[in-house]
């Protein structure tokens, strides 16, 4: 098939980029890897407000063919305070101290080192938590407390910054969310990088199971050498995205989160492609699904250049690359007066321009494409066609509207959910080997 939209010019070169990890000075702190939570000294005085209980089994598999590793599980308690569950099973409440330089917080009460392969462990998660994490990494990650003005922040590993002091680390987290009311929230995504291959199995009281297994073992590999070679086919640093350390491969990052190290190299990506949607829908109409009580809604380009849908409260100018691999900036981003039908054609927009579906024969009803026809013209994201190659069962988000699917689609969000969960069991390493 033929690529009309592809610039050949390549300024950064197709090769991969290196980890150069530094020491707390080198730590740069955004609203991207801090968590914000409030003043934890009370936590260590004996003044804090006992938090709400709560119960989940978690355990953890290890099926990692390399090196020790160490699970961090870390989130928000009901009062908003920063917390890490240690390997006794008790809590650990690190506090800044009012420093506004980043301390770190003490390995030997975060860390929970996991048996060796093959082998589980069983920890339990005694409180609700929101914004919770679980990180596995091979090796000591590093995190840090810092005042953030009204609390302490935790800072947690950057994967943009290539001086984090744990950049040379090989690790993978999983979002994760318990209730007050004992509902579970897990979420296996991809949308800022593939790391160390995660898992997971939710089983609940009533005897439901719910799996989003992720990536094979050797899946980092394959996802890096096929960057590799579209960079050879479209002369761009798609190899760039992935990051080595002495010659080892740790992670690749999506295009949004590349974009953090290197702002220039797909900047004119898109333009060619976005001129010839807009010159396409200024003749013809574009028709979105809202997939609501709204119904579909039509679109064209009006006379300001702008894409204009029936019922929306404001019109969309031509996304830059940055809008397309965000979802949530330039004419993609929702404000709170927008209403039900601009919130609604935001997510189906990007997705439709990330996976270069506004030009396919029937492109013009949205979402309408089955999956396959997904990413099979560039320009395009490469990375979610790739990462999406190599997903065991192909649940898990690549963008952040990758659950964009037609009516009666299968499924594709790397989200479980349960209001009565029994157990959650990770498979670390990969879950090519499961059980139970």
């Amino acid at each position: 098939m033929a690529t009309p939209f592809i610039n050949f010019i390549r300024s950064t070169p197709n090769e991969y980029t290196q980890a150069k990890p530094g020491s707390v000075e080198n730590i740069i702190i955004t609203d991207e890897n801090t968590l914000n939570g409030t003043d934890n000294r009370d936590a260590t005085n004996g003044r804090m407000m006992d938090p709400v209980a709560g119960h989940l089994p978690l355990n953890l598999v290890n099926n990692f063919a390399g090196g020790p590793l160490n699970a961090y599980i870390s989130g928000q308690d009901s009062n908003g305070r920063v917390v890490f569950l240690r390997r006794d099973g008790g809590l650990h409440y690190p506090t800044s101290g009012g420093s506004l330089i980043p301390i770190p917080v003490n390995h030997d009460e975060i860390a929970i080192p996991l048996p060796r392969r093959g082998q589980t462990l069983t920890i339990t998660l005694p409180i609700a938590m929101s914004s919770g994490r679980i990180y596995f990494c091979e090796g000591d990650l590093r995190f840090f407390m810092v005042w953030t003005g009204w609390g302490d922040g935790l800072v947690q590993p950057s994967i943009v910054n290539l001086q984090d002091p744990s950049a040379g680390l090989n690790w993978g987290f999983v979002e994760l969310t318990l209730t007050t009311r004992g509902v579970i929230w897990a979420n296996i995504s991809f949308v800022d990088y593939v790391g160390l291959a995660v898992g997971m199995v939710l089983r609940s009281l009533s005897g439901t199971v719910q799996e989003v297994l992720g990536l094979r073992s050797t899946a980092l590999e394959s996802i890096c050498a096929n960057l590799g070679r579209q960079g050879q086919v479209d002369g761009r640093p798609w190899a760039a995205h992935c990051i080595v350390r002495g010659g080892r491969l740790l992670r690749a990052l999506s295009p949004k989160d590349y974009a953090d190290i290197d702002p220039t190299a797909f900047e004119d990506y898109w333009t060619g492609y976005v001129d010839a949607v807009w010159e396409h829908y200024r003749h013809n109409t574009l028709r979105v699904n809202l997939q609501n009580e709204l119904g579909v809604v039509a679109c064209r380009v009006n006379y300001r250049d702008e894409l204009a849908c029936e019922g929306d409260s404001r019109p969309y100018g031509k996304p830059t690359a940055g809008d397309i691999w965000g979802c949530n900036s330039g004419p993609f981003t929702v404000w709170e007066s927008d209403n039900g039908v601009h919130r609604a054609v935001v997510p189906r927009l990007c997705a439709a321009f990330t996976r270069t579906t506004l030009l396919l024969p029937g492109g013009d009803y949205q979402p309408g494409l089955d999956a396959e026809h997904y990413y099979t013209r560039s320009p395009t994201s490469h990375y979610s066609r790739i990462v999406h190659e190599h997903v065991i069962g192909g649940r898990g988000y690549t963008f952040p509207y990758d659950d964009v699917n037609p009516d009666g689609a299968e499924d594709a969000a790397g989200l479980i959910t349960s209001p009565d969960p029994e157990s959650l069991t990770f498979f670390v390493g990969g879950a090519e080997v499961r059980s139970g």
